[in-house]
């Protein structure tokens, strides 16, 4: 991670060459690049489900691009899914918003884009760690991330987070459920955090993508803490919910004025997102909650299995997994988990993430994604133990 800024004229400037690449992105690349030469690989590493997009859904895209729906439209979203949003966060979430308080953009892109829309007089904000891949978002919005760091249970830590705040935080990011720990927060810590950010001028962006994959617990949603949007930036996927990974299609809840300047973001970079693409996702929120369904209690089956299966390795440590489809254990032998990331693929053909990857935090621990077939886990996770085992 960059250790400062370039500054002109008093701005932080981060430059593209400066900035680390994806180290999902990285490893399903080198991947591909091994199955191109024939190589099998089984992977753990990539975060989406491995079913394809839901038949109907597509059917209302395709129907859409045939009928004409192929052209500009406005930055905010077509009016059709800005209402599906309303309805669905009214319905599921018990965020009080209207249409003004939503935009239509992929949850990573609306990530980067409220960052930029939160950037000015405060210089910093909060992160977690281990967490997503937050600080290089953070970095090209001229934010300096601070990371927060969680329980030894990889729980949420509220007064580590607080303990970090001061007058140049911006903001703070929550992740809920969490990749890579498959962690909620609860409640109780939202309110508490949510009072506190109150106070102190401090915005939230919860990051909301999983929120359809929790199993035990309800979701909380912390922007239903508010009469209407202000200081909660509430960012949404379907690409979790509905098999849409590649479809790139999202939404964020906020106040007018945050939204008005994501907007206008879009407005100069990709102008709008395809309408076809609304199309199917309108469809999708409004009669979608029977995939969501079955997807859940798929990976709810995936996650009791990895969880005997690690129970099983001598030298693998575990963590409850509320929600996400994540097992982040923690191992015992003295290696860095790049380089065992590294070895396990190379050696053993399966490819999984290194904790390092999510932060400082997150080293001697690894991500194994329960999101592929049932097949690919029961290998992989047999390497794994073969791996740990020959090396205790």
């Amino acid at each position: 991670m960059l250790d400062s800024f370039n500054t002109i004229d008093g701005f932080n400037i981060v430059l593209i060459s400066d900035l680390e690449g994806s180290p999902s992105l990285e490893i399903v690349n080198l991947v591909l690049q091994m199955q191109a030469k024939g190589e099998k690989i089984t992977s753990l590493a990539v975060g989406e489900p491995a079913y394809d997009t839901p038949k109907e859904i597509m059917d209302v895209a395709v129907r859409n691009m045939y009928d004409g729906d192929t052209h500009y439209t406005s930055s905010y979203g077509i009016q059709e899914v800005r209402e599906a949003v309303v309805d669905k966060v009214i319905r599921k979430n018990r965020i009080n918003a209207g249409i003004n308080n939503t935009i239509f953009m992929a949850a990573k892109q609306a990530i980067y884009t409220a960052m930029m829309a939160i950037a000015g007089r405060r210089t910093s904000i909060l992160v977690p760690n281990p967490g997503y891949f937050y600080t290089e978002p953070a970095l090209i919005a001229g934010l300096e991330p601070v990371r927060y760091r969680l329980n030894q249970d990889l729980s949420f830590n509220v007064d580590d987070v607080i303990s970090r705040m001061d007058r140049q935080t911006a903001a703070i990011v929550l992740n809920s459920p969490g990749n890579p720990t498959g962690r909620i927060i609860d409640e109780g810590d939202l309110r508490i955090l949510y009072d506190k950010c109150k106070s102190l001028g401090i915005k939230i962006i919860s990051d909301e993508a999983y929120e359809d994959i929790v199993y035990e617990n309800r979701h909380f949603s912390v922007g239903s803490l508010e009469e209407t949007p202000d200081d909660v930036i509430s960012v949404f996927s379907l690409s979790k919910s509905y098999s849409m990974t590649g479809w790139r299609a999202g939404y964020t809840i906020a106040s007018d004025m945050i939204v008005e300047k994501m907007a206008r973001f879009i407005e100069h970079t990709y102008t709008c997102s395809p309408p076809f693409i609304q199309k199917a996702s309108a469809f999708a929120l409004k009669h979608g909650d029977r995939y969501i369904e079955e997807f859940r209690e798929d990976f709810r089956k995936k996650r009791a299995f990895v969880m005997k299966r690690l129970s099983e390795i001598i030298g693998i440590g575990t963590s409850p997994i509320d929600g996400a489809f994540y097992a982040f254990p923690s191992y015992s032998i003295r290696k860095s988990s790049s380089a065992l990331a590294k070895e396990l693929l190379e050696n053993h053909n399966v490819a999984l993430l290194p904790g390092s990857a999510f932060g400082d935090a997150g080293e001697g621990h690894l991500r194994i994604s329960f999101s592929g077939s049932q097949e690919s886990l029961e290998l992989g996770l047999n390497e794994l133990d073969r791996y740990i085992t020959s090396k205790s």
